[in-house]
């Protein structure tokens, strides 16, 4: 006996039918179980700090199965064993890959949010409120359609259709928006940029090479920033991202390097007590730690030692203390050294007219050449 319905064209048997029927059944329950001891699985993990990050993404990302999705593998799974004369062997295939292909997407829509929301929860301290919300949407947002596009796409191609001249029309269009919104585009994608890898926050005391000064807002298309001066500088985002920013507040230790310049006329037997003078005068101030001094420059002009030491601490107001000092006691050891770092007197030659023809010197063509005298 034969089951014909409205598939008039098949031709199964009743055994061949309940095979498929309890293979159907069979892999429904073996599904569906094994999904949820592995979910109980991950949930006695989700305690364990080493596994965490991973265990929260599966377990979040598993608890999205959809019954409806098991069903559908169940039934293709008893389907796969009934003789299915063409083209419904094909079309088992298609089916196949949409009821996949659409579960691999949810698990990945589901993924995505769940890995951003936690690298944001994680990361996003010390940013805005705005700013992490706008950062978080548009990861979200970009990757979930690229999700959904690339699984549209393929199920489209699955079943035969030509997707090329789509996929052309959509590159056209998406180049078309980019380039009207580009501006407005690049300033978001910069602020994302700053949230996910913070080269600064607020409150950093950062520089560029236009100016100086305090982060007090990164927005979605801005930052502001409070410069030394008093004002408030508002600058786009992509364009701040386009420098250099040197970020003052991340300065755990400050190196600081300076010269010294002497008479070249100085003795050499003075000369060489100047770097142990000086660096025992350095050494002895707190948070600082000596590099060297050394006498690297020697002409007719001066003499240059080449200071540098370093300070533990960043402040800068630690830094103008401790230069001061080292500055003002340089002065006096120079002083009790007799060392004067006034640079190699200059000798100017004037020349003035002789006081009368017979004490000039006479040129070939009969004038007199003036004399010279020196002036220093």
């Amino acid at each position: 006996m034969t089951i014909r319905g409205y598939f008039s064209n098949l031709d199964i048997g009743w055994a061949n039918a309940a095979v498929a029927l309890g293979a159907a059944i069979v892999s429904f329950v073996a599904i569906h179980g094994a999904v949820h001891l592995f979910r109980k699985r991950l949930d006695r993990l989700d305690g364990e700090r080493a596994h965490k990050p991973i265990v929260e993404v599966l377990r979040h990302t598993l608890a999205r199965t959809s019954n409806l999705a098991i069903v559908a593998t169940s039934l293709l799974i008893g389907a796969s064993l009934l003789d299915l004369p063409p083209p419904w062997d094909r079309r088992i295939g298609h089916l196949w890959f949409i009821t996949l292909g659409a579960q691999l997407a949810v698990y990945l829509h589901h993924a995505i949010a769940v890995t951003a929301r936690r690298y944001f929860r994680v990361h996003g301290k010390g940013l805005e409120d705005d700013q992490v919300t706008v950062a978080h949407t548009l990861v979200i947002w970009a990757l979930q359609w690229s999700v959904w596009t690339v699984f549209l796409l393929a199920m489209l191609s699955n079943l035969g259709i030509n997707v090329t001249t789509f996929v052309a029309s959509l590159g056209i269009g998406g180049v078309a928006v980019a380039l009207a919104v580009q501006n407005i585009l690049g300033d978001l994608f910069a602020s994302l940029a700053i949230a996910t890898d913070k080269p600064f926050e607020v409150g950093d005391a950062i520089s560029v090479p236009e100016f100086f000064g305090t982060i007090e807002h990164v927005g979605l298309k801005t930052t502001r920033i409070r410069s030394l001066s008093g004002e408030q500088i508002v600058i786009a985002n992509a364009e701040l991202l386009r420098k250099t920013v040197h970020n003052f507040k991340r300065q755990n230790t400050r190196r600081v390097q300076y010269t010294l310049r002497v008479n070249p006329a100085t003795p050499p037997e003075l000369v060489a007590k100047v770097p142990e003078r000086l660096g025992a005068i350095i050494a002895a101030k707190e948070q600082v730690k000596l590099d060297h001094v050394n006498l690297t420059t020697m002409d007719q002009n001066f003499l240059e030692f080449d200071i540098v030491y370093n300070l533990a601490a960043a402040d800068y107001g630690l830094y103008l203390r401790t230069q001061q000092a080292v500055l003002l006691e340089t002065m006096q050891m120079l002083r009790e050294l007799g060392i004067s770092t006034a640079p190699r007197a200059q000798e100017l030659l004037l020349q003035e007219p002789a006081a009368n023809d017979a004490g000039a010197v006479r040129r070939p063509d009969g004038r007199g050449t003036p004399q010279a005298r020196p002036i220093h």
